[in-house]
């Protein structure tokens, strides 16, 4: 408020000491020009009738001549006033309408919006900085869950973009420099609903800075950073940033479990991708022979290694090795665009390739070279931008890396599914052979789309059926859960992933055992599914019927035809 007062102060102070100047101007000139009553008598105008006829004189130009008429120099300075209060207000108004378009004053107006809007908040709220390809993915998947987001970005046709979306949530978005503490704290940092803060920002020293802002100004909220450098992450670390997640390095432990549990890495992809899409096909990366690695940038030397880690051996085509280093091995140099640099990586005897590089052209034309030299190669492709699915989706690799969308998928998780975070943690111990029974049961259940994810809290609604059922005693076993509403012989199309208990974790838990207030479940399934199940957890005459067999009356009228007490 106090920049919009400063911003206005500052550009009308002339205009409006133009008005007063010539309003007082006109007014004494009118109060010192002798006039003449009605009875031709002499006769000076006080201060407060020339105050009015200059008032309506100068804003209307119509007027009639109070209390008596004018003698002519009195007409004569009424003449000059015109022009002169006409001139005086093309003036001012020529100033407020540039005041309006100044991009300063706007940007106050919605800087005020915003913070008004921030403070009346009632709901938990993420912050988040950053709004290129991951954070546009972001927000959409936590707003399609009815969360709420905050966002902050210093580019303005970002800024200007997000008001264009069609997000299911009010997104309000801060134009401003997210290093800035005082652009965090406007947006909410230290509100005491703020329930994290996310840097996704492409510069590892902003995302730093945000790190430790939040820390330093709000030590228990929950800090996600985005980094691609090992010592920042180390500065992050030190700092107590809760989570920070390398795109490079993600993808390169993906990658890892691919090798040695297919299935596994299977079970991860489905569950974490974005619900509703097309269910990704397994893949079977060789586990031994020759790779070839194109780019040894900050990706390149993830995979290369990883890939080293498991004994496989390793040529690096690099085109630029004295800005990007190389292993100890010494690279092949040139892009790998051409064929020559391919053979002379030895792609005849090579069982897989990676183009890594930053430039999507590049990698693309480095992916239909290398299959057009030997086209059963197992290719991982990087893709840098989202706008090249279409590419991407025609040259077939078998593993595509985008940045975006593995940040976005792994804060998505934390975010708004942390028990699914947890699941994949101990699932990673179990053998590939449980990840493949598990793949194939969800495969029965939502065909070709990505399962929905779903938390349940037992009592976290005191108001709910479920939470009052067990208050009571009585006993409420999980299979009662998966039973169909309408038609409680029928199974819903849900799989229970994991119970948390007060003292266990129970990976696919027994749909035997009995429900305990406090109890956490994770469930993959359909919508479908779960929207019915909402029916069983809280409406008493479903939970009843389920529980029971039993499908009492439940309206008024009913009850009294049955015979029972209203």
């Amino acid at each position: 408020m106090d920049n919009i007062i400063f911003l206005i102060l500052r550009r009308m102070r002339r205009p409006l000491l133009t008005l007063v100047m010539v309003y007082a101007v006109s007014v004494l000139g009118l109060v010192l020009i002798p006039g003449q009553d009605a009875q031709g008598n002499p006769w000076h105008m006080d201060f407060f009738h020339a105050f009015y006829f200059i008032s309506f004189m100068s804003t209307t130009i119509g007027f009639g001549e109070i209390p008596y008429e004018f003698t002519d120099a009195q007409r004569a300075w009424v003449t000059f006033c015109i022009y002169m209060t006409v001139v005086a207000w093309l003036y001012g108004i020529g100033n407020i309408l540039s005041l309006l378009q100044d991009r300063a004053f706007q940007q106050a107006i919605r800087e005020r919006r915003f913070a008004q809007h921030i403070r009346h908040m009632r709901e938990p709220f993420y912050l988040v900085c950053g709004y290129g390809e991951t954070g546009r993915e972001l927000t959409r998947a936590l707003t399609d869950r009815g969360q709420h987001v905050v966002v902050v970005d210093r580019d303005e046709l970002k800024v200007s973009v997000i008001r264009l979306q069609n997000l299911r949530d009010y997104v309000p978005v801060l134009h401003g420099n997210a290093r800035r503490p005082m652009v965090l704290q406007e947006a909410g940092l230290q509100h005491p609903l703020c329930a994290g803060v996310v840097a996704l920002t492409h510069d590892n020293e902003v995302n730093l800075k945000i790190a430790i802002t939040a820390k330093l100004l709000n030590p228990g909220i929950t800090v996600i950073c985005r980094a691609d450098s090992h010592d920042v992450e180390a500065n992050m670390a030190s700092f107590g940033t809760d989570y920070i997640v390398d795109p490079f390095d993600t993808f390169a432990r993906y990658l890892s479990i691919a090798l040695h549990a297919p299935g596994l890495y299977l079970l991860q992809r489905w569950l974490t991708s974005r619900p509703g899409s097309l269910l990704d096909d397994p893949v079977y990366p060789p586990t031994e022979g020759h790779w070839i690695v194109c780019g040894y940038g900050r990706f390149g030397k993830a995979v290369f290694d990883r890939l080293r880690k498991e004994g496989m051996s390793i040529t690096v085509v690099e085109e630029t090795p004295e800005k990007t280093g190389e292993p100890d091995q010494g690279v092949v140099q040139g892009r790998g665009t051409e064929a020559e640099t391919l053979l002379e990586a030895g792609i005849p005897e090579a069982v897989g390739i990676v183009a890594g590089t930053d430039n999507d052209a590049n990698n693309l034309s480095i992916v239909m070279t290398a299959k057009a030299l030997k086209p059963d190669l197992f290719v991982i492709a990087r893709q840098n931008y989202r706008e090249n699915d279409a590419l991407f989706e025609r040259v077939q690799a078998d593993m595509v890396m985008h940045p975006s969308t593995i940040v976005a998928e792994k804060i998505r998780v934390l975010l708004a599914t942390p028990m699914l975070y947890e699941f994949l943690g101990l699932a990673a111990y179990r053998e590939e052979q449980w990840a493949c029974a598990l793949v194939s049961r969800i495969a029965g259940l939502v065909k070709q789309r990505v399962p929905e994810i779903q938390e349940v809290v037992l009592g976290e609604d005191p108001g709910c059926a479920i939470a009052e059922v067990l208050r009571e005693g009585r006993e409420v076993l999980l299979q009662d859960l998966l039973r169909d509403p309408g038609e409680r012989e029928q199974r819903l199309d849900c799989i229970a992933l994991l119970r948390v208990s007060r003292n266990s974790r129970e990976l696919l838990p027994e749909e035997g055992r009995p429900l305990a207030l406090g109890d956490k479940l994770l469930f993959c399934g359909t919508a479908r599914a779960f929207s019915r199940m909402q029916w069983t957890l809280c409406h008493m005459p479903t939970l009843e019927y389920v529980l029971t067999g039993e499908e009492k009356p439940r309206s008024w009228i009913w009850r009294k035809l049955k015979g029972e007490a209203a």
